[in-house]
């Protein structure tokens, strides 16, 4: 369902919120950039604690957008289209 998802998504068939936008490109910044609040360099395993944190965010989010999303999906489905006798 998550392809189905990223297709509509691509297609324009469903607009993704602001806030997901804006927590996906925070997410992927924040990763790729060396500025960090809690350093690998000093604490290790657990200095990702943060960058997992953010990602969690980011799929919490994205879940609740694709639940949106099925729940659309699901309720066009049920509509069938009938003719005039």
């Amino acid at each position: 369902m998550w392809w189905r998802f990223a297709q509509a998504v691509r297609r324009g068939e469903h607009r993704l919120s602001v806030t997901t936008w804006l927590t996906a490109v925070t997410a992927v910044l924040y990763t790729i950039l060396p500025v960090d609040l809690i350093p690998e360099l000093f604490l290790g395993p657990f200095g990702f604690v943060d960058d997992l944190g953010l990602w969690g965010v980011l799929l919490m989010l994205a879940t609740r957008e694709k639940n949106e999303w099925e729940l659309r999906w699901k309720a066009d489905e049920r509509v069938v289209d009938a003719e005039a006798v």
